[in-house]
Parts: C-alpha cells; structure tokens; sequence
C-alpha cells in the first residue's frame, strides 16, 4: 500500500537542506532566471523532437533505448549541444555534479501528460543526476522501494533537482499523469535531465 504523500515544496520555493527531504538529494530553487529558461526553451523548440514516447524527447550525448534500458558505445550521437553546455557548466560550478554531463534528455510534459514511477537505470548511468526544470511548475513524487511512503515535491520552473546515493537507488520517482496540482491546471514543462553514461570496457 502506497502512503499519502507528504508535499514537502508547497509554494515558493527555497533551497532546502538535503535532510529535510530525502539523503543524497540537493535542491536549487532560483539556478535558473526566466530570461535564461527562454533562452533555453527557444533552442530546444528550433531541434527536432522524437515522438516514439506519450511525451516528445530529444536525446544528446548518447540515446538511451527505453525498452532495453541500456545504453552502449553505438549509441553516441556526439557532444552536448550548445545550448545546454552553460547550464552544464553551471551544475559543475555549484558542485551539483561531479564533472560534466555526457548525456541529456529533454522531455516535454503537457497537461495530462506524466512519467511512470521508476529508477533511472543503475548499470547505464553513473550515481549523479540532475534534473533542470523550464517552463511550468509540476509535482514530482518520491516512493520509497520499501516502505513505499511517497514525498512529493513542486518542481518550480528554473529549479534543480540533483538526486544520488538513497535518492538515486532506494526512492522511485514520477509524475502523475494529470492535468492540475493541487487545483493549479498545468502548463508546458521542459525538463532537462543531466547524466554521465557508464560504458564497459567489454564494448571498447
């Protein structure tokens, strides 16, 4: 049975201390200006999106197979794409990522539109992973593997979310396929997920 979830982000949104949520994961409210997310959403809307998913995405660095959850060395698409190398960076600089990202995946949510609860895939990515929110604010929910107790968390628009360690492999995360948060109708989000992919040495 799944408990109730506890709303930890309910309006404005702060930088919270990692304890008051959940281990191995770091919250950073304002890491990007509205003029900066324009800017953003402006590049990403001029690419070409797939639409083999409910949502659309746009890989960069490598494709992630969905239905194989794997990632190999035939996958690489080639560097990060300009737009997101700033915002990259900046994860880097504020030491919300370890080193830089080799793989991005841009997925769009419209109302109704959501992710199903998983863990992002352990043997493809390494621990870190960074999750840059545009657009809208939608509400992301946390189950714990075990206990299944559900927090959920408003991601605002311009935030970053980095989850690793017990956020990373002991907590499921999604979005729930609805239309309003709390009696707030949803508009476009964008998110763009930063990971480092793993690679046997076996594909060489």
């Amino acid at each position: 049975m799944i408990h109730q979830p506890t709303l930890f982000f309910d309006g404005p949104i702060e930088d919270k201390p990692i304890e008051s949520v959940i281990a191995g994961m770091s919250h950073v409210g304002d890491f990007l200006s509205a003029s900066e997310q324009d800017a953003v959403l402006r590049e990403v809307d001029l690419r070409t999106w797939r639409s083999d998913l409910k949502r659309r995405v746009q890989h960069y660095g490598y494709r992630y197979d969905y239905k194989a959850r794997r990632v190999d060395r035939s996958m690489y698409l080639g560097a990060l794409p300009p737009f997101a190398l700033p915002v990259a960076g900046r994860l880097v600089e504020r030491s919300l990522l370890p080193q830089l990202p080799d793989q991005l995946i841009v997925n769009e949510y419209l109302p109704g539109q959501g992710i199903t609860a998983h863990v992002d895939c352990e043997p493809c990515f390494a621990e870190t992973i960074a999750m840059v929110s545009l657009g809208w604010a939608y509400e992301m929910e946390f189950i714990h593997s075990q206990t299944r107790e559900v927090r959920a968390i408003l991601l605002a628009p311009g935030s970053a979310l980095v989850i690793s360690g017990e956020a990373r492999y002991r907590w499921l995360h999604q979005i729930r396929a609805r239309r309003s948060d709390h009696g707030i109708r949803r508009q476009r989000r964008v998110s763009l997920t930063f990971r480092n992919v793993l690679l046997c040495d076996s594909e060489a």
